[in-house]
This record gives C-alpha cells, sequence and structure tokens, in this order.
C-alpha cells in the first residue's frame, strides 16, 4: 500500500511539474504513472552507480555536478517513456529542481494525513 502512495504520489508531482513548466509535455495520466514508474527505477539503480563513477568531479563541484546527473536521467526517462517529452537539457534541469520541490511539499501533505 505505501508504495501504491508513493507511486501515486510520484504521478501527481510529475503532472504538476509539466504543468508548471512549458519545455515538458506529458500526454496524459498513463504516461505520467509510466514516467513515474521509470523515473523511481532509474534513480534506484542507475543514479546510484553514476554518482560513484562521477565522485571525483561531483568532489571538485561541490556535489553541484548531481544536478548535471539528474537532468540526464530526466532525459532518459523522456527517450524511454513515450508521452514524456522534455525539449532539451535545461528543462530537463528544471524540471528535475521544481520536481524535487512539488514532490517534497506533497509528501508532507501525504505524511500529515496518515
Amino acid at each position: 500500500m505505501k508504495f501504491l502512495l508513493s507511486w501515486l504520489v510520484a504521478t501527481l508531482a510529475i503532472l504538476i511539474t509539466a504543468y508548471l513548466l512549458p519545455g515538458i509535455a506529458i500526454n496524459g495520466l498513463f504516461a505520467a504513472l509510466v514516467a513515474a514508474l521509470v523515473l523511481g527505477l532509474i534513480n534506484a539503480f542507475l543514479k546510484p552507480i553514476l554518482i560513484i563513477i562521477t565522485l571525483p568531479i561531483n568532489i571538485l563541484t561541490l556535489g553541484l555536478f548531481t544536478l548535471v546527473i539528474n537532468a540526464l536521467l530526466v532525459l532518459l526517462a523522456s527517450i524511454i517513456v513515450p508521452g514524456f517529452e522534455v525539449t532539451n537539457f535545461w528543462w530537463a534541469l528544471l524540471f528535475s529542481l521544481v520536481l524535487s520541490i512539488v514532490s517534497f511539499v506533497l509528501n508532507q501533505i501525504t505524511a500529515e494525513t496518515k
């Protein structure tokens, strides 16, 4: 049940963020559900590997290179998921930042209702 709620919150966060940013297009609820699932899987499996591989540059940039990794993973998800389109790298970077904020707010709201 916790997984389902987390998935729905992520889907809602993606829909809200795509609505706020004109460089992001999502074609319906199903595409948002799939995008949330793919982003979750990418962040669970691929992101830790990339963080370890890029550790030296991450240290040199004081962790700011993680933002670049997040943007590239959003672009990867947009390639994988039909109906989820990101215009370019800069929109992907902004999407990852806004998505983090929206997800945080939604998670705080759902945590209070438990």
